[in-house]
């Protein structure tokens, strides 16, 4: 039989290239992520080393929080308005860039300065991408697959994470964890600026650059209001308390009356998304300020190594990728608000039993082993309802909007998760005795997971059965 290579070549062109570009997402995806999930362990070595206190160390994982929250939503408008191949190519570059400079930073300063850069980066790759694979994948059934598979990447770097850091910073010090980075950044950057097609979309889109301007601020102040509250004076936290509130004000009414705003006002009507942010960065607030807090405990005060370190979290970052792989059909079953309780709930729980660990707690601990399987399990649970409840509950023109506000919250709650509960340990903590340390881990646990049973009572009286279908209804 002969086979007409005309049209069969065309066709398979056409789906290696599409498989191309998913590769090259994930491999974007890939990079921001495991890099932030390896940061926590070195944290301890990075102290050590520059001789630097909790405070600075906070800021290493705040500095990249910040401004990657600060720039999602204005990372979309860009990639319509110059094209998403350049936008997603200049942000692998700009994260290449500010990798080099932390793995090579002399000092505090430069090493912050290197995690804001490739905040930056990140703002712009990882949305861009998931903009490339919608535009790319024209079938519904392909692009829900790819999407899939592109999504799934944030459940492979936190389950590689903790392992490969632990490894790399024991055996190659913790400057490794960010130049191992380079050379796979490299090969997404040649890879897209090769093979990626161009595609934008201007049309009524136009930069909010005072939205912007104000976003920063009212981030940014509160941020160090929290992070510098038990070295300051109380005028000093007062100061920057009023100044994020000015310019949170003043954000929202140049939001109000802004055509084309960064954060469309009036898509937080929306019960369904408003709810779901509000969990969303609850669910963050605590799992981040967890994620800096356990590895500086395991090492400083239980006297693990950073690869055992690395393997305890090991067991939370499986439990979160096998359940949040079925969790859709459970939702589907018992509803959104049951699953997000339960998920919240379950979070919540785990963290107060990390409020009770002590000095003495070993390795096979009960309590820190059922804490960390539980926030794996809430993490699960939650992460994909949270997503549906939020896009579900606005017309299908609006989902893209509607899954940046759902991300931006996420990353203000870890931002501030990070700050706050870093600044309440810190504040007990202070003496630098083991008690200390063990009364400054139980303030900010607690705090933590009463955080999370705030967002299970929001997703139990909030959340109701019929918020995935809520849109259909509105559109």
């Amino acid at each position: 039989m002969i086979v007409n290579t005309n049209t069969a070549h065309p066709a398979l062109a056409h789906h290696a290239s599409h498989r191309l570009t998913l590769f090259i997402m994930c491999l974007g995806v890939l990079i921001a992520q495991v890099d932030t999930s390896v940061v926590n362990l070195a944290l301890t070595q990075i102290g050590a080393d520059l001789h630097v206190r909790v405070s600075v160390l906070q800021w290493v994982v705040d500095a990249y929080n910040l401004v990657y929250a600060s720039l999602l939503l204005t990372s979309g408008t860009l990639s319509d308005l110059y094209g998403r191949r350049l936008i997603f190519s200049l942000g692998v570059a700009i994260f290449t860039i500010g990798s080099l400079v932390c793995g090579f930073a002399p000092d505090e300063m430069i090493l912050i300065a290197g995690r804001a850069v490739t905040g930056i980066g990140a703002a712009l790759l990882v949305p861009t991408s998931l903009a490339i694979l919608a535009v790319t994948f024209d079938d519904a059934k392909e692009r829900a697959h790819a999407i899939g598979i592109w999504a799934s990447c944030y459940g492979v770097a936190l389950a590689i994470g903790p392992t490969l850091g632990g490894v790399l910073v024991n055996y190659a010090g913790w400057r490794s964890i960010f130049l191992l980075i380079v050379p796979v950044s490299l090969l997404a950057l040649v890879l897209g600026l090769r093979f990626l097609p161009e595609s934008r979309d201007p049309q009524g889109r136009h930069l909010d650059l005072p939205g912007q301007v104000l976003a920063i601020v009212t981030l940014a102040t509160l941020t160090v209001a929290a992070i510098e509250a038990p070295h300051w004076r109380e005028s000093s936290i007062a100061l920057c308390a009023a100044i994020a509130v000015i310019a949170g004000t003043l954000f929202l009414a140049v939001e109000a009356r802004t055509e084309g705003a960064l954060l469309p006002l009036a898509i937080l009507r929306r019960r369904g998304l408003s709810v779901a942010a509000i969990i969303a960065s609850l669910m963050t607030f605590g799992m981040y300020g967890m994620l800096f807090l356990v590895p500086l405990y395991l090492q400083e005060l239980a006297g693990q190594s950073v690869v055992a370190a690395g393997l305890e979290l090991l067991p939370l970052s499986l439990v979160y990728v096998l359940v949040s792989q079925r969790v859709g059909a459970l939702a589907t079953r018992l509803g959104p608000s049951a699953v997000m309780t339960a998920g919240m709930a379950a979070m919540g729980v785990g963290l107060l039993l990390l409020g009770a660990v002590s000095a003495e707690t070993s390795l096979v601990a009960i309590e820190l082993e059922l804490a960390l399987l539980g926030l794996g399990l809430g993490l699960g649970l939650n992460t994909g309802p949270v997503n549906s409840v939020a896009v579900a509950s606005v017309p299908a023109a609006r989902s893209g909007t509607a899954s940046g506000v759902l991300n931006t919250a996420r990353m203000i709650g870890a931002t501030l998760g990070v700050a706050i509960l870093g600044a309440v340990f810190e504040a007990h903590a202070g003496a630098g005795t083991p008690g200390g340390f063990v009364s400054g881990l139980h303030a900010a646990f607690r705090l933590g997971g009463a955080g999370e049973l705030i967002g299970a009572l929001i997703a139990f009286v909030f959340v109701h059965q019929t918020a995935l279908r809520r849109a259909e209804a509105d559109s």
